[in-house]
């Protein structure tokens, strides 16, 4: 297909494809002319990956070209590559690290994530993560809601040995790392989106009298 046929296919401006390939998120197409090729349907579907990524994953055009470069490399471990979408996902710490209530906050998570046994990096950015939510939690006078914890923790766990288990039984290299990448980005816009749902629900039921819910 032509340019135009992919972007119509893809539902992606024309300016835009071009953009992805000149950025190396989407290989060429076969020459048939000057200035004119010819694509196929691997790119439909890199376009449909590439868009998820950016659009619903949030990621940025850098971000994602590393992701699509893991998701390009499947002779990688998959533990690896997990560890490569969680890149493209990790922000900047907004604590000063020398901060002591920062500091404890971090050491609060490190501790629930060594009591579950869970076999994590001393120096994973998502500890830093966590512990810039807690001590925003504890600047605020919020302690409370950090009682849900280990509901947090609970809930992660049943998640993530899911996605994973069901990633592994795809088998075949190139789709396992796939799942990976696409698991771990659209899989928390689904989690985050569903629990914001459940949340509307359980106000409404707490809060609501009954007979209004019926």
């Amino acid at each position: 297909m032509r340019i135009a046929e992919l972007s119509r296919h893809s539902g992606t401006s024309i300016p835009s494809i071009k953009f992805y390939l000149r950025e190396r998120l989407l290989t060429a197409g076969t020459a048939t002319g000057r200035n004119q090729a010819e694509y196929g349907d691997g790119h439909l579907y890199r376009l449909r990956l590439i868009r998820a990524l950016i659009d619903v994953g949030g990621l940025t055009v850098a971000a994602a070209r590393d992701v699509l470069a893991a998701v390009d490399t499947p002779e990688l471990p998959p533990h690896f590559l997990l560890g490569a979408a969680h890149g493209a996902l990790n922000r900047p710490r907004r604590r000063d690290a020398d901060d002591p209530s920062w500091r404890s906050a971090r050491d609060e998570v490190v501790a629930l994530v060594r009591a579950r046994g869970w076999h994590v990096d001393d120096d994973c950015p998502d500890f830093d993560h966590a512990a810039d939510a807690v001590a925003a939690f504890r600047a605020l006078g919020q302690d409370d809601l950090l009682e849900c914890m280990e509901t947090y923790a609970d809930a992660a766990e049943l998640v993530a040995a899911r996605e994973v288990d069901t990633v592994i039984a795809r088998g075949e290299p190139a789709r396992m790392v796939e799942g990976v990448v696409t698991g771990t980005i659209l899989g928390e816009a689904v989690l985050n989106a569903l629990r914001r749902l459940a949340q509307q629900d359980a106000s409404a039921r707490r809060l609501v009298d009954t007979g209004d819910l019926a």
